[in-house]
């Protein structure tokens, strides 16, 4: 097997055409991505990335470029869990989670990438085969949208070809984020799956409150509704906010995962590829997710987990969410009756237009 020859870390800002907003993180302009390329010494390369909502991308770019290629130049390619395991370990007492998971996530799913690539396998049948088609819901940051507004950007959505939409809660009254669910539902009917997403906003309590006056509107899920460190009153809120309840998009490791999931405060687990630690990390989550009998979703990167989402039996949603990436790539994820079916191109499967992206490079 060849060995690392190379890792390349870029750094890039995409601007959004249209600043978008939360309850948590505020007004969003711009994102940036982090990309991997690792080619091996037969000239072979595989490429992977992480995303930041605009800052902090610099220190990513630094740790995957600066130490972490120089831990893995000369050692073989395929030895992947290897390669993560002496990464986590040589990373942790300084970086146990941010930048450090950030940029190990970007540079797992490049090796991941270039061993499909030299196999000839797209990504998912590598891991395993399970489905190329994978159910998606489109998710907006519309924190800020009124309900008329949300209700054009749901037709616009479907027409692409969503058939399940989350939108943004949070609020300072409770009652505006009711009124805008009670609009949705008036005019999309009760069959359509509908989520709502907290981004962190509530104590507790008052996440009990939000899920109860949700309740009668027959919601897929209620996700992030506290920060995710609380695993007591995630708990909490699952058992007595009457609705289920879908976290993980800001938990770094298999190991938080493990806490959330026996502590019984999660009904759809939703790692990020990009952020959790890499496709080596993700798949153990799904399938911590499958031992205990819970569907899996997904944060971000749609045009990469696709393919994870179709090599295991319990995936629910694919969250379709491009960052902006859309422009910076050959060919865009395509959602066909609410359903994306993972590329069989080898690898993942996504052409980035470099000479594009060189021109937003930070």
């Amino acid at each position: 097997m060849a060995g690392i020859d190379r890792v390349r870390a870029d750094r890039y800002v995409i601007p959004l055409e249209t600043a978008l907003s939360d309850s948590t993180h505020g007004t969003m302009e711009a994102f940036e991505i982090v990309t991997a390329r690792v080619t091996d010494a037969d000239g072979a390369e595989g490429t992977g990335y992480t995303f930041t909502c605009g800052v902090n991308g610099g220190a990513i770019a630094d740790i995957l470029g600066r130490e972490m290629a120089p831990r893995v130049q000369g050692r073989e390619a395929d030895a992947i869990e290897k390669i993560w395991h002496d990464l986590w370990w040589a990373f942790h007492y300084g970086g146990r989670g941010g930048p450090t998971v950030l940029a190990l996530s970007a540079l797992d799913m490049a090796l991941w990438d270039l061993k499909a690539r030299r196999a000839g396998l797209p990504l998912w049948r590598l891991l395993g085969g399970y489905d190329p088609r994978v159910a998606t819901y489109a998710g907006g940051i519309d924190l800020h949208l009124s309900a008329a507004d949300l209700i054009d950007q749901t037709h616009a959505n479907r027409e692409n070809g969503h058939r399940a939409i989350k939108m943004k809660v949070g609020r300072p009254r409770l009652s505006e984020d009711v009124d805008k669910i009670a609009a949705m539902r008036d005019a999309f009917g009760p069959d359509m799956p509908l989520m709502v997403d907290a981004n962190m906003a509530y104590t507790v309590d008052g996440a009990i409150r939000a899920a109860r006056a949700f309740a009668p509107f027959d919601l897929t899920w209620f996700e992030e509704p506290i920060p995710p460190d609380d695993l007591a009153g995630h708990a909490r809120v699952v058992a007595e906010g009457g609705l289920p309840v879908a976290a993980g998009e800001n938990l770094r490791s298999l190991w938080e995962f493990t806490s959330l999931i026996a502590s019984g405060g999660v009904t759809f687990p939703e790692p990020d590829v990009t952020n959790c630690g890499g496709v080596t990390p993700f798949l153990k989550i799904a399938h911590l997710a499958e031992a205990f009998h819970l569907p899996l979703t997904s944060h971000g990167a749609h045009e990469f987990t696709v393919h994870l989402l179709a090599a295991i039996p319990n995936a629910s949603y694919l969250e379709a969410h491009g960052f902006g990436l859309d422009a910076y790539i050959e060919t865009p994820l395509a959602i066909e009756d609410g359903r994306a079916t993972a590329p069989d191109r080898p690898g993942h499967g996504i052409v980035f237009d470099w000479d594009r992206l060189e021109a937003i490079r930070a």
